[in-house]
């Protein structure tokens, strides 16, 4: 069973920077896929950005290339997601996700969320 904590979130203003960690824990790390989600009220919940196991492919959405990087450092079983330039529109629930697969259409496990608000 693999758990997931995240960190990092808060009250920004536009144009400001956030970075958001997620600590995992009780499985291989490296031989995980993990991905950042978030959901903002009303909204269905979107996939933000992903690495596989290595860490060589990532993902980015679209509404987010070239402001928000993913990455990870499989010795500290730690995921990153920095955040620059952030907009109004980013404000939401960020959640970790994991999944034993390569590239997972679904995720099978989740940490419980931490709140961006962007202020505008």
């Amino acid at each position: 069973q693999v758990q997931l904590v995240e960190s990092g979130g808060g009250l920004v203003q536009a144009g400001g920077s956030l970075r958001l960690s997620c600590a995992a824990s009780g499985g291989t790390f490296s031989r995980l896929s993990m991905g950042w989600f978030r959901q903002a009220p009303g909204q269905e919940r979107e996939l933000v950005a992903s690495v596989m196991w290595s860490g060589g492919t990532t993902y980015h959405t679209d509404s987010v290339k070239g402001r928000f990087t993913v990455s990870r450092d499989n010795a500290q079983n730690m995921l990153y997601l920095q955040m620059d330039s952030l907009k109004a529109e980013d404000t939401a629930v960020y959640y970790c996700a994991a999944d034993r697969r390569l590239y997972p259409r679904q995720y099978e496990y989740w940490g419980q969320g931490t709140q961006v608000t962007v202020s505008s």
